[in-house]
């Protein structure tokens, strides 16, 4: 069987279990919903919010003459939220999202397209506009959103090199958040670059790393061969015991570093293991979301 058509039939296993996946994520997305309470936002609305400084980037029609006057500055009113706000959100479903090391333990890629979606229930329950990034749509609001998202991720193919572990760059209107959901094992600069890209255009962001618990604790004894997803390759093993501490310590250098990439723009990390239930993830997730609203 040909990487294409191995490609093609995992795509297709996804696409048989997203009707089932679209109705766990509204159920997790229901049981988080009655935990969250209303929140006051920056918007378009007619109710004044603050005076802000003018920023490179706002529109000349924003500045309110009266207040700059009053100063060497210029000042833009802005009002309390009655419009929604736009969320783009993205998931790696390259071809190494499909691992799990236990039958029972659903799939990186499958538990990654659950919070995506997951997210997007609640996001659309809120009235939010939301959109994959990458899909060339607009964000918008609505249930049907939510079904066109499911339907979308069903047909996302991947490159077969593994390129397909991050998102492309692509331009956001400023203001807006990104959610960016995988196992986030690429390079680290190859992250931080991508970040830096929509930092500057003033997008705020959230890296969700989504990990098998034995990719966390390399938990195999003996001799043990290690297949790529990627045409990697692969790799052999004589005494996995011989470099469990070295490859612990290396993937927790690297949660480290994607840490330290998030916290220097100002954007947020999550951590989220496959063998735990999804809702506590998803409940930070939008809870900073909101927060971020709420200093906008």
């Amino acid at each position: 069987m040909s990487a294409a058509q191995a490609l093609q039939q995992r795509a297709e296993r996804l696409a048989a279990v997203l009707p089932p996946l679209l109705v766990h994520a509204e159920r997790v997305a229901a049981t988080v919903a009655q935990g969250v309470h209303g929140r006051r936002r920056v918007g378009t609305g007619g109710t004044f919010w603050q005076f802000r400084r003018y920023e490179p980037g706002d529109s000349v029609q924003r500045i309110d003459w009266r207040r700059s006057a009053r100063s060497d500055l210029l000042f833009v009113r802005e009002t309390e939220w009655e419009a929604a706000a736009s969320v783009w959100l993205w998931c790696d479903l390259s071809p190494s999202m499909a691992y799990r090391s236990a039958p029972k333990l659903p799939e990186k890629g499958e538990r990654a397209a659950l919070l995506l979606l997951a997210l997007a229930a609640l996001l659309v329950r809120g009235e939010e506009h939301v959109a994959l990034l990458g899909s060339g749509l607009p964000p918008r609001p609505g249930r049907g959103t939510l079904n066109r998202m499911a339907l979308l991720l069903a047909r996302r193919r991947r490159a077969t090199d593994g390129s397909g572990s991050l998102p492309a760059y692509e331009l956001l209107p400023r203001h807006g958040q990104v959610v960016l959901i995988g196992d986030l094992l690429a390079p680290l600069d190859e992250t931080d670059r991508l970040v830096r890209r929509f930092s500057a255009q003033g997008v705020k962001g959230h890296l969700v790393q989504v990990l098998d618990p034995a990719e966390e604790s390399l938990p195999f004894s003996g001799r043990n061969r290690f297949e790529g997803l990627e045409e990697e390759g692969h790799v052999l093993v004589r005494r996995v015991e011989a470099v469990r501490d070295a490859y612990v310590e290396r993937l927790a250098a690297h949660r480290r570093g994607l840490m330290d990439i998030a916290r220097a723009v100002g954007w947020d990390y999550l951590a989220h293991r496959t063998d735990r239930p999804p809702e506590p993830t998803l409940l930070s997730l939008y809870t900073t979301l909101s927060a971020r609203w709420g200093r906008r």
